[in-house]
């Protein structure tokens, strides 16, 4: 087998054992989607694409055809993440964000590879003083980010790319958890 699949394989088979908690996710989330709440997704780099890939499976389809949930990347807006880049600081950008988006039980979802990006941290401060429920996947643990949110998954891997495929391999388990509820 080619070293980086091996990589990514051993990887998959340690993190097996937090399936049970992104489907868990995906049932809460499902409920936050169907009355009416959002989710909000941050990331910077490959994580933000990440986030953006999500929030497109939720807005769009995953599997099934059905209604369109509200799902929001934060980093898409690209005015508005300049200007508040500009005027209040990069540590800002999605801050500022979940706290004009986010209402009390809406969740965000931080996507951080190495758990410590300052942007990614005080989005999840914002989620909590404004009483969203703050979610993170993220690179080894432990880390600031892991420590910050309600919950957290961190997939033990020592590579950026190794991090960021399994992260996708969770989130579709959580497309497919949330349309399962649904």
């Amino acid at each position: 087998m080619d070293a980086h699949l091996e990589k990514l394989w051993n990887t998959l088979e340690k993190v097996d054992d937090h399936a049970l908690a992104v489907r868990a996710w995906g049932g809460k989330l499902a409920g936050v989607l169907a009355a009416g709440g959002r989710l909000l997704a941050c990331g910077n780099g490959g994580s933000a694409a990440e986030a953006q890939h999500l929030t497109a499976e939720l807005v769009g389809r995953f599997r099934e055809d059905r209604p369109p949930y509200a799902a929001i990347p934060l980093h898409a807006d690209g005015s508005s993440l300049t200007a508040i880049a500009n005027d209040f600081g990069a540590d800002q950008v999605y801050a500022r964000q979940v706290r004009a988006h986010g209402r009390a039980g809406d969740v965000l979802l931080c996507l951080s590879t190495s758990g410590t990006s300052a942007n990614v941290l005080a989005a999840a401060r914002a989620a909590q003083e404004a009483g969203l429920v703050a979610w993170a996947m993220t690179g080894p643990a432990p880390n600031p980010l892991a420590g910050l949110c309600d919950e957290a998954v961190a997939v033990p891997a020592g590579e950026t790319a190794t991090v960021q495929e399994v992260h996708l391999a969770l989130l579709h388990l959580l497309c497919d958890a949330v349309e399962e509820a649904l």
